[in-house]
């Protein structure tokens, strides 16, 4: 393909991006549509995943990443979040993954003094947190629905995460944090089968059908 803006490798991006925003593409659909090289179209679309701007669907085919929807997954997901507070009392909040990081889209405070606070655009570590856990799709946090931490990543602070999924992805983590000492620990806790039950709900809600 001829480049458009002088930058061969960013006009080939853009080209497929362009492709799978109109549908869903496997990789020898990406290279007809684009007249990109097979190779080099792979190439460029798992940059592109790493990214967050392409996604692979149950398929295996290339759409468009959640960098493109993270604004409408956190409003769709803001009564689970709220439902989620008012039922703990803790902070709750909306991971999804960011590069080699994991990005808060969502954080509602806990009306309590001491409290955990996550700002809103806060890009923490991938490697500490039960949110982290999650994102990083650990087969045994997967496999229990959920992740907890005692302070992992800060001192003194506790938090129980679960996956959002869209199909077999995890496109989401959705947490509750807050102090050590008010935060129930163990499988049998409280907490887990609400933030578990959180995670269902965003899913209906941001489902392409509603």
């Amino acid at each position: 393909m001829s480049s458009i803006s002088g930058i061969g490798v960013l006009d080939k991006a853009v080209a497929l991006l362009d492709a799978v925003e109109q549908r869903p593409q496997s990789l020898a659909q990406l290279a007809a549509a684009t007249g990109i090289h097979r190779a080099t179209a792979h190439r460029l679309a798992v940059a592109l995943e790493v990214h967050g701007f392409v996604r692979r669907d149950e398929l295996g085919h290339f759409r468009l990443g959640l960098r493109f929807s993270t604004s409408r997954l956190a409003e769709r997901a803001r009564p689970a979040l709220e439902a989620l507070r008012a039922a703990t009392g803790e902070s709750v909040q909306l991971y999804v993954r960011r590069g080699s990081g994991r990005l808060c889209v969502a954080s509602l405070e806990s009306p309590h003094e001491l409290r955990t606070i996550v700002p809103l655009g806060t890009v923490l570590p991938l490697d500490r947190g039960s949110a982290g856990a999650v994102l990083r799709e650990v087969p045994d946090v997967l496999r229990r629905g959920w992740a907890q931490s005692v302070a992992e990543r800060a001192p003194g602070v506790a938090s129980i995460s679960a996956p959002v999924f869209e199909g077999p992805a995890v496109v989401a983590a959705v947490s509750v944090s807050g102090p050590v000492e008010r935060m129930p620990t163990g499988p049998d806790a409280r907490f887990v089968d609400l933030v578990v039950r959180a995670a269902r709900d965003i899913e209906r809600r941001v489902s392409p059908e509603q």
